[in-house]
């Protein structure tokens, strides 16, 4: 087990800060042990990310290395994103997938001169190091657990990524945010030179608002044991958006299913925003059943659900197609009634290659 299983962040000394509750049901779902879910005011904090900028401790993250003169070949075969030819700087999100395709492991990877830095929830590095190790064979690669934290800032993009201290040992801008990786010692310097350039701390709370509108899901919290990549829009690369998926490059683990949705079918589920009647007297908690119409017919399951400061309690959830349709029946996940956000679907989905010839042959 990694030394950093009971990890607590030195940012917790800072004033105000509150880690989050163990009988929370949100707290136990998210990987959010070790860090703060807030400074004492948590919709203040999700404002000024809005209006200020913030800067959140996130250092309860794993962050492995892969070095070496294979490294980039070496996690090519091995995760869904393509790096065989990703340059210095390079950044974006990567899938472990099994035989069938369902999601194993979900990191963000950014590139630097010393290799490849993947960044993952505790929960889940601990069986990742253990797959990349048992897959080496004659490749020359060295794999690592870093003794690095990660601080993401939101609101504010002007701020170099040299603070006047220790540079960080990466930085990415994506996603709508800017990520910094500095060793955990020197985390409470790093983040006075960023209080000192305007930007006020917040908690894990904020982060997790930001997470839910930008329809990025947490693993253990928002999808299932099920789940594949389509279900995720935001994963499969198209035009702009690198995503987590490469839809062209060599073989992989899980690669079948992939083509397969991509060129012929879709997923039977798409991951979508909610928005909660918060007058309930509590909110359903992460895994709680998606119901529809009067006979409780089960839809989806519920992920990722947190207070928002502007829209109230808002989530992440993962729904049937068929639940999705205009002028369906009504959602219910426990007590509280739902409602699909329609900006959250997705405009376009791939053209089908495959499906469109199948048709041609059959004479459609």
């Amino acid at each position: 087990m990694s030394e950093t299983t009971d990890y607590a962040s030195p940012l917790l000394s800072l004033p105000g800060a509150t880690p989050a509750h163990e009988s929370d049901p949100l707290a136990l779902a998210v990987d959010g042990q070790g860090v703060a879910w807030h400074y004492g005011d948590p919709l203040a904090e999700q404002r000024r990310a809005a209006e200020a900028g913030v800067v959140i401790d996130r250092s309860h993250r794993a962050i492995l290395r892969v070095g070496g003169a294979d490294a980039a070949t070496f996690l090519n075969n091995l995760l869904s994103q393509k790096l065989d030819d990703a340059p210095l700087g390079f950044h974006a999100d990567a899938l472990d997938l099994d035989a069938q395709g369902r999601v194993l492991h979900h990191a963000g990877i950014s590139r630097t001169a010393a290799g490849f830095y993947l960044d993952l929830p505790r929960a889940q590095a601990d069986s990742l190091l253990a797959y990349l190790r048992r897959m080496v064979f004659w490749s020359e690669v060295e794999i690592e657990e870093t003794s690095l934290g990660l601080l993401t800032l939101l609101g504010r993009f002007d701020l170099a990524p040299d603070l006047g201290g220790p540079p960080p040992v990466f930085s990415r801008a994506l996603g709508g945010r800017l990520d910094l990786a500095v060793e955990r010692a020197d985390l409470p310097a790093a983040v006075d030179r960023l209080r000192e350039r305007g930007l006020h701390p917040a908690g894990l709370m904020a982060w997790t608002a930001h997470r839910v509108h930008a329809l990025e899901p947490e693993l253990g919290a928002d999808l299932d044991a099920k789940a594949i990549p389509h279900e995720v829009p935001r994963w499969i690369a198209r035009g702009e958006n690198p995503g987590a998926v490469h839809l062209v490059k060599g073989c992989y683990r899980g690669q079948e299913t992939v083509a397969r949705v991509e060129n012929i079918g879709r997923s039977p589920r798409l991951l979508v925003r909610l928005h909660l009647d918060g007058s309930v007297p509590a909110l359903p908690a992460p895994g709680t059943d998606i119901t529809a119409g009067p006979q409780g017919r089960r839809v989806g399951r519920l992920g990722t659900v947190v207070h928002d400061h502007e829209w109230g309690p808002i989530a992440l959830g993962l729904l049937k197609r068929s639940a999705l349709a205009p002028g369906g029946p009504a959602l219910v996940a426990g007590a509280a009634a739902l409602s699909v956000d329609e900006d959250s679907l997705p405009s376009f989905e791939g053209d089908k290659a495959g499906r469109a010839a199948m048709d041609r042959l059959r004479g459609r």
